[in-house]
């Protein structure tokens, strides 16, 4: 049988701000309590008591890792460079039995300027192509028998260089999303590999985008 407690475990985990809130001891528990008296009320389907509430949040125990512990600290004070890239495009283009050998036309001009910016992410139903925009009319060019499924130029990237146990810390990217979203970053695409952390977004974010990234770096 669910109970009060069940019921703002459920609320807490799908809101994860107000949770690091709640485990930071910067929240009103009567006003939360409060403001959560109706949603509990319609999930028990009775009526439930704000008090009930409040002694539900004041034992809850938020998971370990939302708090600040050594493992964390470390790795953030360890985070590497900061690198941006501008002027880049998206291409998204539908899965096909073509677009590897046409794709592949485009990785030998790659080959050749090494300086340009690329990436390729392969999906279920869709792959990724980010290259420099100095490149679109020659993607367009060899992929003119693909799909395309959206096109989005005016991009920048910002990668960020992990440490090398970063696999191993659970919610290291919780941080960096957080900042983001509380600057109101949007992120158009997240690229990583096992070391590195890259975000796409607008030029018009770029700016907010990185200076959020370096407050969670210092």
């Amino acid at each position: 049988m669910k109970t009060v407690s069940n019921c703002v475990e459920d609320i807490l985990i799908t809101q994860p701000y107000l949770e690091e809130a709640l485990s930071r001891n910067i929240i009103n528990f009567s006003a939360l309590a409060i403001e959560l008296t109706e949603p509990i009320s319609k999930m028990l389907k009775k009526d439930v008591k704000p008090g009930a509430i409040m002694m539900a949040l004041r034992r809850y125990n938020p998971p370990a890792t939302l708090s600040n512990s050594v493992k964390m600290k470390r790795a953030i004070q360890n985070l590497g460079d900061i690198t941006v890239r501008s002027n880049l495009t998206d291409f998204t283009v539908k899965n096909s039995d073509s677009l590897i050998d046409n794709h592949s036309k485009i990785l030998d001009k790659i080959n050749e300027e090494s300086k340009l910016f690329y990436t390729f992410t392969r999906g279920i139903h869709e792959s990724n192509i980010i290259v420099s925009s100095s490149l679109d009319d020659f993607v367009k060019t060899h992929l003119k028998k693909e799909t395309f499924l959206a096109i989005q130029d005016g991009l920048s990237a910002i990668s960020i260089n992990l440490p090398q146990d970063n696999s191993k810390i659970a919610g290291l990217y919780y941080h960096f999303f957080k900042r983001l979203a509380w600057e109101g970053v949007v992120l158009y695409e997240v690229l990583s590999t096992t070391n590195e952390f890259t975000i796409l977004v607008e030029d018009e974010f770029v700016d907010k985008a990185f200076t959020a990234i370096k407050k969670v770096k210092n």
